[in-house]
């Protein structure tokens, strides 16, 4: 239960009340989730997603996430968007935590990734990579290629834990990341977590983006990369190069790739393979016995990366 933070009825009320969006009906905590509380806020005019962020989101990120998104929201991008207090204030502070009231949206994020599902989310990404063209603040990704290293060196070896010799692999890969990372492709605001669980559809339509709390400032086809290795790769770990196409090719018909981008494609998805392999190696490690979320598997991202390194060029992602 992605809940950390109680909130008693009375306080509750009180910032609800703040809002004049209604008398409180019902405020039920959301599962899944990992890094903020999230509540489904239900009054007598509708419902709102109501979260209270945790010690692990910096609140010095709170106004690029909350501006962001009511950027978005309002160049057509189907997003959560703030509500502002009656104050005109979008972050507040509920239960000694700062909170924020957003709008709900409708739709199921998707189980089993089908062809038009990859093609709704390529189109989608690019669009959010427009409309954040405009966007005036920025926010670096303190999850690059700068941090790997040190991320790897917090596992303190104990890879070997999980796979015989993985430190040892992962820290050649490392090398080679460091030395040939591009730095000069174009950039803007992206998302950096666009995977299946935070993106929702009515039927085959993309209904809407969520969690952006790993939004940044950083190479577009990075986005791209991250991506491809969520959604093309089917359930026994093979790549699926028709997902790949079909999601490219829909990103494409909004935002077109420069030459460099499609040849710094293959370098750009082992690095977002290593990303998450690390993150998940070193959360596993990490990870109390009896804490309430079950980590992930970093295996799953080594078998991604592995298939990257064997990439010749983009054609494999269905590139021309």
């Amino acid at each position: 239960m992605a809940v950390y933070t109680d909130i008693s009825d009375e306080d509750l009320s009180a910032f609800v009340a703040g809002y004049g969006i209604g008398e409180v009906l019902s405020c039920k905590g959301i599962a899944e989730g990992v890094e903020n509380s999230n509540f489904l806020l239900v009054t007598d005019q509708a419902p709102f997603i109501l979260t209270l962020y945790e010690k692990r989101v910096d609140a010095n990120d709170l106004p690029f996430f909350l501006g962001l998104t009511e950027h978005l929201a309002a160049q057509g991008v189907p997003c959560p968007t703030p509500v502002r207090a009656q104050d005109g204030q979008v972050l507040r502070t509920l239960s000694g935590r700062p909170a924020a009231i957003v709008t709900f949206l409708n739709g199921m994020w998707p189980k089993r990734i089908q062809n038009y599902h990859c093609a709704q989310l390529g189109r989608a990404m690019a669009q959010l990579h427009v409309a954040g063209a405009d966007f005036k603040l920025t926010r670096t990704n303190a999850l690059s290629v700068e941090s790997w290293r040190p991320l790897l060196d917090a596992c303190q070896g104990r890879g070997d834990e999980v796979l015989a010799g993985l430190t040892d692999e992962l820290y050649a890969e490392l090398d080679v990341l460091e030395a040939e990372w591009p730095g000069n492709l174009p950039q803007g605001i992206i998302h950096a977590d666009l995977f299946p669980d935070n993106v929702f559809f009515r039927g085959e339509n993309l209904s809407g983006l969520i969690d952006f709390y790993f939004a940044c400032t950083d190479q577009f086809a990075y986005d791209v990369a991250i991506c491809l290795n969520a959604w093309c790769f089917e359930r026994d770990g093979d790549f699926n190069a028709t997902k790949a196409r079909k999601m490219l090719q829909a990103y494409r018909d909004v935002r077109d790739f420069s030459n460099a981008e499609m040849q710094a494609l293959p370098l750009l998805a082992r690095g977002a393979a290593m990303r998450f392999l690390l993150t998940r190696l070193y959360d596993g490690l990490n990870t109390p016995e009896n804490a309430l979320v079950t980590p992930k598997d970093p295996l799953e991202y080594l078998k991604k990366l592995r298939f990257h390194q064997a990439v010749s060029g983009p054609g494999a992602y269905g590139l021309d």
